[in-house]
C-alpha cells in the first residue's frame, strides 16, 4: 500500500536518533522478523527495547484477543477462521459506497462498485486484498502469517475465508479451533472471563451473543456461540467474535502499544 511505502521509506529514518518510538499501522513490517508485532495483552514483552513497533492487521488482532487466553490453557494446534468483515474496513470510502450503493439498489438504480470488486449492498463478496498463487487471499494469509508470529509458534496450523458483509463498522468471526489439552465450553469460559480486553457474551436462550452493532465503539472484544466442536472434541470449540476493528484492530491497539513503551521509561 502506499501507507506501507511511506513506513518503510520513512520508519527507519524516525527511529535512527536512537530514541524516538514508530507504532506502524501500516502492513509493511508486520511479517519481518526482525520487528515485533504486538496485541499488547498477548506479546507485550515482544516489544521491550524496540523502537519499530507493528501493529496488526485488524481481523487478526480480534481473533487474538479471544484466543489468547484459550492458547495459554489448552495450546492451539488448529484454528481456522472465516470472517465477516465490515465496509470501514476499507476505510471511509467503502462506508459512502455502502451507504450510498444501497440507496441506489432501493431506488431500483445499477450500482457501481469502485472500492469493492463487486456491489456490496445486500451482497456477500469473499474476497478482500488480491489473489495469491496459493488460491487464498492476501487479508487470509495475514490472518495466518500474524497470528502464528504474535503467538511465536508456527504449530499453530491456521486457514482463513475472509468475506466483506454490508454492515458499516465491526468485523466479526467463526473460528473453529482444535486443541492439545482437552476443553469443554464451560472451561473456555472461565478462561475467557478472565481475560483481559474480552467480555464473554454467551446465553443462547437469552439471546445473547456476538454481534458488530453491539460491540462498535465498544474497547473489549466480545466472544460468545462456545460449543464443542463436533468434529474436533473433546479437543475442540466453536465460537464467535465480534469486535471493533477501528479500535482493538487499529487505533485502541497502537494507543497500548505507545502507552506500554511509555511505562518502559517510567
Amino acid at each position: 500500500s502506499d501507507l506501507g511505502d511511506f513506513s518503510k521509506e520513512f520508519s527507519p529514518k524516525i527511529i535512527a536518533d536512537g530514541k524516538t518510538v514508530v507504532i506502524d499501522n501500516s502492513s509493511a513490517f508486520r511479517c519481518d522478523d526482525s520487528i515485533p508485532l504486538v496485541v499488547p495483552e498477548v506479546n507485550s514483552a515482544a516489544m521491550k527495547g524496540k523502537l519499530l513497533i507493528a501493529n496488526p492487521n485488524c481481523t487478526t488482532a480480534i481473533a487474538a484477543m479471544a484466543l489468547w487466553p484459550l492458547h495459554q490453557k489448552f495450546t492451539l494446534k488448529k484454528a481456522i477462521f472465516s470472517t465477516y468483515q465490515a465496509a470501514s474496513g476499507a476505510g471511509a470510502a467503502g462506508m459512502t459506497e455502502l451507504l450510498e450503493g444501497t440507496k441506489r439498489h432501493l431506488n431500483g438504480e445499477v450500482v457501481t462498485p469502485e472500492v469493492f470488486a463487486h456491489a456490496l449492498p445486500f451482497n456477500v463478496i469473499p474476497h478482500i486484498d488480491a489473489f495469491q498463487p496459493n488460491g487464498y487471499t492476501k487479508e487470509e494469509m495475514k490472518v495466518v502469517w500474524e497470528t502464528q508470529k504474535i503467538f511465536g509458534t508456527k504449530d499453530i496450523a491456521c486457514s482463513c475465508t475472509a468475506v466483506r458483509i454490508p454492515t458499516l463498522r465491526a468485523h466479526s468471526e467463526a473460528i473453529t479451533i482444535e486443541t492439545v489439552e482437552e476443553i469443554t465450553p464451560e472451561a473456555a469460559r472461565e478462561a475467557l472471563r478472565g481475560a483481559p480486553g474480552v467480555e464473554v457474551v454467551d446465553d443462547p436462550a437469552g439471546k445473547r451473543y456476538p454481534m458488530p452493532l453491539n460491540a462498535t465503539k465498544k474497547y473489549d472484544v466480545e466472544v460468545g456461540r462456545i460449543r464443542s466442536s463436533l468434529v474436533f472434541e473433546p479437543r475442540g470449540l466453536d465460537l464467535f467474535v465480534s469486535g471493533d476493528q477501528l479500535l482493538r484492530g487499529a487505533a485502541l491497539n497502537a494507543v497500548m502499544i505507545a502507552e506500554a513503551k511509555l511505562g518502559e521509561r517510567a
